[in-house]
């Protein structure tokens, strides 16, 4: 499969817009407290681009962010409340909700942060364990 080095996304409502520049990094789901909250489901997909790669060229610019830990900042819309961004302090990487791209199904996660905190009968398996370093 080509990667395209051009992706575009919005919220459901449209008023934030925006384009990626660049090889998408790190597609994979996350199982953390956070993401299954936020989310309402057992995982959020995410997918990395460069900071300066992305702009937001929606009617209502970039999105409202808000912390869920000390150092990691959630962007949402606060007209239809769909979870955008997250951006943790001091990284040159924004992430992005994967269903939020308009070619979601071109990228397919291939790991699974907080798996061991995803709901037991999630199944489903993208990536091996980590291995332990000995």
């Amino acid at each position: 499969m080509v990667v395209p080095d051009q992706w575009s996304g919005s919220c459901q409502c449209g008023d934030h817009v925006y384009e990626a520049f660049g090889i998408p990094d790190d597609p994979h789901l996350c199982s953390c407290e956070h993401c299954t909250r936020l989310s309402g489901s057992p995982a959020m997909a995410w997918v990395g681009f460069h900071k300066d790669a992305l702009k937001w060229t929606g009617p209502a610019g970039a999105p409202t962010y808000f912390s869920t830990w000390p150092t990691l900042h959630r962007g949402s819309c606060q007209r239809c409340r769909t979870q955008l961004t997250s951006v943790a302090d001091g990284s040159d990487t924004i992430m992005v909700t994967i269903f939020s791209l308009t070619r979601s199904a071109e990228l397919a996660p291939v790991g699974h942060s907080y798996r061991e905190a995803a709901a037991p009968w999630m199944t489903i398996t993208l990536a091996p364990d980590p291995q332990r370093r000995t």
